[in-house]
Parts: structure tokens; C-alpha cells; sequence
């Protein structure tokens, strides 16, 4: 497996020690490649471990750990001023879409919004059982109360139930994809989320969350972010500095 922290530098290490056993010119080409490559892959190999670990007597290494509450203020920072800043909630929340002509482009950000929620789950939890109770309660309790003793009473009503409950259930679900509905759903969601108490309620769980880490936490959490890509910076530095050391090598043997 290809290793791109420790394989540029046994290379490099590798083509340096070859050239002591080969004669003149090709041991000052082959050694100051070597070295050049050695130089510029570890060089960048140590700067990437020192952004990561201390190193004792180097100044700076370890920026990571030694800048934690640094980090910490400015994840916080960055999800208060750029995602919950009153002036970017509605167009973060709101699906993307183009305005057709004559629309409102306030009706149709809060129209994305309902979009974005599944209102579906919320129908099914409303009891429509409890609703035809009460309907059949309010005839009872009305003039036709009388009349509908007369051929049975509520038992004569019962079956109409399923029925009442099926034709409700479509009316609430064709409700919910009104756009005056989405529109009301989209205005109450964009203000809970630009609310106060929101934003104040989102703070302490960040700052709850943030302190339940520690700065060995975050090193990890970014190294296995990044270090598989800054590993590119030890390649490249190996291949520039073998560059650099083969023209100063030719320059040598030339001279």
C-alpha cells in the first residue's frame, strides 16, 4: 500500500544511498536528487505532523491542540453568523427554485419550507375517530337530535365512519398542499428558526456539546478529515526537491 507520509521519503533515501555505489558524474547527480527529494519530502512530512503534534523544542508545532479554544469560538462563531443570522434562515431553509413570473418571491421561499416537511406523519397522528365523535355529538346535541332517535340513534350513524374518516383524511392531505397552507406553514417555520429563543436555545446546546470536547478530540476529528490530503504536500515536495537537486546535480557536472 502506498504510503504518501513514508514512501516519497524512502525513495528519496533510497536513490541518495544508491548513488555511493555508482562512479562519477552519475553519483553527484543521483545524490544531490536524492537529497534535494530527502530535504523537500521531510521537510513537509514534519510540517504536517507539527500541525497536528508538539514536538519539544520546535515553536508552533502542535497549532491544533494549542488553539483548541480558538477552534471552539470559531465553530461557534461560524454557525451563529453564517447559518442562523436572521437575514439567512429563510433562504437556508427554503428549496431552491425559480421564480415563475408574477409570483411572490416571499410566498414561494415559505412555500420551499412546507415543502422541505413531510406533513404527512402529522395527518396520520390527528385522531379522526375523536372528529366523527364530535360531529355525530353535535347532531345529537342539535335539532335534528330528535330525528335521528326516531331511525336508531348515533348506532344508525356508525356506519358512515370509515367513510367520514377516509374523505376527511384526503381533505387534510389536499389542505396541506395548498399553497395558501404552505405558505402559513413556511412563515411559522421561518420564524421559529430566526426566533430568540431559538438561536439562545441552539447556543447553549453548542456550547453544551462543545465543552464535552477536548483538544485530542478535535486533532482527530481533523486529522481524519485532512491528513489523507495533506499527504500530497510530502509527495510533491519529494518530487520538486529531486527536480531541484537533478538541475543542480546537471549544473555541477556541466560546470
Amino acid at each position: 500500500m502506498f504510503d504518501k507520509h513514508l514512501t516519497p521519503n524512502l525513495l528519496a533515501a533510497a536513490v541518495a544511498l544508491l548513488s555511493l555505489a555508482l562512479p562519477e558524474p552519475w553519483q553527484s547527480l543521483l545524490l544531490s536528487t536524492g537529497l534535494f527529494a530527502l530535504s523537500g519530502s521531510l521537510t513537509n512530512w514534519l510540517a504536517v505532523h507539527m500541525l497536528f503534534e508538539r514536538v519539544p523544542g520546535l515553536y508552533g508545532s502542535g497549532v491544533i491542540t494549542l488553539h483548541f479554544e480558538e477552534f471552539k469560538l470559531g465553530i461557534l462563531r461560524m454557525v451563529h453568523e453564517e447559518l442562523f443570522a436572521k437575514d439567512k434562515v429563510e433562504r437556508l431553509l427554503s428549496q431552491e427554485s425559480t421564480p415563475s413570473e408574477g409570483d411572490d418571491p416571499t410566498s414561494q421561499a415559505k412555500s420551499g419550507l412546507a415543502d422541505a416537511v413531510d406533513l404527512e406523519p402529522l395527518l396520520t397522528a390527528i385522531d379522526l375517530d375523536a372528529a366523527y365523535d364530535q360531529l355525530v355529538a353535535t347532531i345529537v346535541e342539535s335539532s335534528f337530535g330528535s330525528m335521528l332517535a326516531m331511525v336508531g340513534g348515533e348506532t344508525a350513524l356508525q356506519p358512515l365512519r370509515e367513510p367520514f374518516k377516509e374523505r376527511m383524511h384526503g381533505f387534510l392531505a389536499d389542505a396541506a398542499k395548498s399553497p395558501r397552507i404552505q405558505a402559513a406553514i413556511g412563515e411559522q417555520l421561518s420564524k421559529a428558526a430566526s426566533s430568540e429563543r431559538f438561536v439562545n436555545k441552539l447556543d447553549t446546546l453548542l456550547r453544551a456539546r462543545l465543552d464535552e470536547m477536548t483538544p485530542e478530540m478535535v486533532r482527530d476529528i481533523m486529522q481524519r478529515m485532512i491528513r489523507e490530503h495533506l499527504g500530497w504536500l510530502v509527495v510533491w515536495g519529494g518530487v520538486f526537491g529531486g527536480l531541484i537537486g537533478l538541475v543542480a546535480g546537471l549544473f555541477g557536472v556541466l560546470a
